[in-house]
C-alpha cells in the first residue's frame, strides 16, 4: 500500500491480498482520523492508522520501502512459484 491507502481502496481492493505490503508511514482506514474521533469522543493514539501501527494489529504483513520493494516481492515469489520463472525476474531487476 501507498499513501494515503483509504475508503473505498482500503475496504474493497487493498485488503485482500493474502500478503498485504505497506511503504513506511503510510496511512491505511476506511474512514479519517477526525471522523473516527468525533464518532468515538475519544482521542487516538498519535501513530493510529499508521502502517506501523496496522503491522502492530495484524492487519498488514511487512512495512517495506519502496526502494526495496521490487527485491521484497522477488523473494515472496520465489518462495510461492516455480524458481526458474523467479529467477528470470531476480535477474531482470537487478540488471536495472
Amino acid at each position: 500500500m501507498t499513501n494515503p491507502t483509504l475508503g473505498g481502496v482500503t475496504a474493497s481492493f487493498a485488503s485482500l491480498g493474502d500478503i498485504i505490503l505497506a511503504e513506511p508511514e503510510t496511512i491505511i482506514g476506511f474512514a479519517g482520523r477526525i471522523v473516527i474521533e468525533q464518532t468515538m469522543r475519544q482521542k487516538l493514539p498519535q501513530e493510529f492508522q499508521t502502517a506501523e501501527f496496522n503491522l502492530q494489529h495484524g492487519q498488514i504483513d511487512k512495512v517495506v520501502h519502496r526502494k526495496d520493494m521490487k527485491s521484497t516481492l522477488v523473494k515472496l515469489l520465489q518462495m510461492h512459484t516455480d524458481c526458474s520463472f523467479t529467477n528470470a525476474i531476480k535477474e531482470e531487476v537487478t540488471a536495472k
